[in-house]
């Protein structure tokens, strides 16, 4: 079991899109839905970016919904996932740079 940090609790949601338009919508759209924390973007390369929020799980399932519409309404929603108790080992190969 990870040891007792930041993470360990707060849940992370991911989104993935296509475009810049698609995701600032997306971020926008999180941010403003729940009580959310932005964690993080990471460009993956093509126009294609993934955006992580972070908060407790409930917050982050609205966030992540909502994010999801606003990116297909947007550009191009690639896919969406929530982690609700990310391991530290994934926090640290994916945000700890």
């Amino acid at each position: 079991m990870a040891s007792n940090n930041f993470f360990n609790g707060p849940a992370l949601g991911l989104i993935e899109t296509k475009g810049l338009i698609a995701t600032i919508a997306a971020t926008d759209a999180m941010l403003k839905a729940a009580n959310v924390t932005l964690a993080g973007q990471v460009q993956i390369g093509g126009a294609y970016v993934t955006t992580l929020v972070r908060g407790d799980v409930g917050s982050v399932r609205a966030a992540v919904e909502a994010g999801a519409q606003a990116a297909q309404a947007n550009g191009e929603l690639v896919s969406a996932h929530i982690i609700p108790r990310p391991e530290e080992a994934v926090i640290e190969a994916f945000l700890n740079k």
